[in-house]
């Protein structure tokens, strides 16, 4: 950028630019040389000598403090400017640059934030294994990232390949969305063995159709394969345009999207109304439903269409009037929602459960079992984000080893390896917690009634609904649980346990005999010396509980 100035001397009439040497200013110049707008553009101009006093003076200005220019965007070349220049640059918009790296906010379950830096195409996966780094966490395949939002009383737990910084650029401006790092057991139960069926045979089509039972392997290759067309149906209530107007309608979830029929249960096209594009869409669960909704269950959850961009909020909803003439995009209390929101409301939990889980296969289909693969693999083998660390000679040369025969083998088989290593540590961990947790005279009943504080399955005070919320945010399935402390009874503990979606409570009391103290659920008839023993126990035999305790509900700060 050029600067229009010049030396002091230099700053006289266009004429005196044409003076011979010598010749003082005020001359007239001769006939033969032209003016300024005479001049033409061949004829060479004579440049006036003088240059000395420019070097004095540039000495003079270099002699000076040099000051940083405030905007050196503006002095830029056009093409290296991230304002100026580019086709972006007409529309007045900020070119995109997908390689800058983006921030991106993540909070934990009691309110703590932490802003983590990615690139553009970074996945939720990674982001939850570095978090898990950070937090120096026990990396497994149930941890994961889930967006909230609070406003409207929606939840969805992100897939492991979708990206963050796209998630994140469709939330509205200045509003209070976030996404929030917490464990979620119930993402890949789906194809692993339950005990009781994720899939009701009374809703799905093709049970119904032969007459007869299919295996739970066998629906999910159904869902898989992308030539077959299976069909998810059940009743579902939807809102209409009032608050309170909700109605139950026969619904059909099928590959190209998501009808309800408007006489009865049929199935013909003449009756069937078109509600949403499973590709084209996502599901949330509602939080709030009742509260938010007016719904007549707590087992509600939305579809919202994720390709029209930013979510829009409106002043006033309004109802949405697409081929489902019936639904309203959202309720009349929120002042401020988002268009094209369908709400549905179901009967219990394991329906709800049944149309969020074949929404995803429909939606996702073979890239969630390969997620499912991958977060496998990585439980075998953790990531290190990062650099790895150096290992040393005698590390590398270590080899698992079985001694329970009478002459010991090498171990080969990986899986083998980490379910030999897990044991150990069990043993381990189990002689090392009962020498401290039995009572000595000299330490009395201190130590092991204090040491179930330290653990991650404990909660504190919490309410019993609190209790149910934290459990029902990191998935309803079998052997979930937490401890806490009971509010009716100031001596004893509360275990909630979760078993066929169902969050039971089993009051834990202590008992003194003989100066030691015991816990017990069953009124003294197994007693263990602390909560720890309690909870080791019965993660081995199921006892009194209807399942073992597999996973512990816990909480982690970052």
């Amino acid at each position: 950028m050029e600067l229009g100035l010049s030396p002091p001397h230099l700053s006289s009439s266009p004429e005196d630019l044409y003076l011979a040497p010598g010749t003082p200013p005020g001359t007239p110049p001769p006939p033969d040389v032209p003016l300024s707008g005479e001049v033409k553009r061949s004829q060479p101009l004579p440049i006036p000598t003088g240059r000395k006093p420019l070097r004095e003076e540039e000495l003079r200005s270099t002699s000076l403090p040099s000051i940083p220019n405030p905007f050196p965007e503006l002095c830029s070349p056009p093409s290296q400017t991230p304002i100026l220049g580019g086709p972006s640059c007409a529309r007045g918009l900020l070119p995109r640059d997908t390689s800058c790296p983006h921030v991106i906010k993540v909070y934990s379950e009691d309110g703590a934030c932490r802003s983590v830096e990615v690139a553009a195409g970074a996945t939720a996966r990674y982001v939850c294994d570095m978090l898990v780094q950070r937090s120096h966490s026990l990396s497994d395949e149930n941890w994961g990232l889930v967006e909230c939002h609070p406003h409207l009383a929606l939840e969805r737990g992100l897939e492991d390949h979708e990206s963050v910084v796209e998630v994140q650029a469709a939330w509205p401006i200045g509003g209070d969305s976030r996404f929030v790092f917490r464990k979620n057991f119930a993402k890949y139960e789906l194809f692993k063995s339950t005990p009781h069926s994720l899939f009701p045979e009374k809703m799905v089509s093709s049970c119904l159709d032969t007459h007869m039972g299919i295996s739970h392997e066998d629906l999910i290759q159904n869902f898989l394969n992308a030539g077959s067309f299976p069909e998810i149906q059940g009743f579902l209530q939807l809102r209409g345009s009032g608050r309170k107007l909700w109605k139950r309608f026969f619904c059909f979830l099928r590959r190209s999207g998501l009808y309800y029929s408007t006489k009865g249960t049929s199935k013909d096209p003449r009756h069937l109304q078109y509600v949403a594009d499973v590709n084209e869409s996502n599901v949330y669960v509602v939080t709030q439903g009742r509260k938010l909704y007016g719904m007549p269950t707590d087992f509600g959850f939305c579809i919202k269409p994720h390709r029209g961009g930013r979510w829009k909020t409106t002043s006033a909803p309004k109802a949405d009037m697409r081929p489902a003439s019936f639904l309203s995009s959202q309720p009349n209390k929120l002042r401020n929602g988002h268009k094209g929101l369908r709400v549905f409301c179901s009967e219990d939990e394991q329906s709800r459960t049944c149309w969020l889980a074949a929404f995803r296969l429909f939606k996702y289909g073979v890239q969630l079992y390969k997620n499912y693969q991958q977060a496998q693999c990585r439980h075998l083998r953790p990531p290190c984000v990062g650099s790895p660390p150096l290992r040393s000679v005698s590390d590398n040369t270590l080899v698992a080893m079985d001694f329970s025969g009478h002459a010991g083998r090498v171990i080969e088989n990986p899986r083998e390896a980490l379910s030999a290593a897990l044991e150990e540590a069990q043993a381990w961990r189990k002689k090392t917690n009962h020498r401290l947790s039995l009572p000595t005279p000299s330490s009395g009943t201190s130590l092991s009634a204090a040491i179930h504080r330290t653990q991650p399955w404990f909660h504190g005070r919490i309410s019993r609904e609190e209790s149910q919320r934290l459990i029902r945010q990191q998935g309803l399935v079998d052997g979930l649980f937490l401890v806490r402390e009971s509010q009716r009874n100031p001596q004893g503990f509360v275990l909630s346990l979760c078993h066929m979606q169902k969050v039971k409570h089993y009051l834990i009391l202590p008992s003194e005999e003989e100066g030691r103290l015991y816990f017990s659920m069953d009124e003294g008839q197994t007693r263990f010396t602390d909560l720890l023993q309690l909870v080791e126990f019965h993660q081995l035999n199921r006892g009194i509980l209807p399942c073992l305790l597999r996973h512990c509900c816990t909480r982690v700060a970052l």
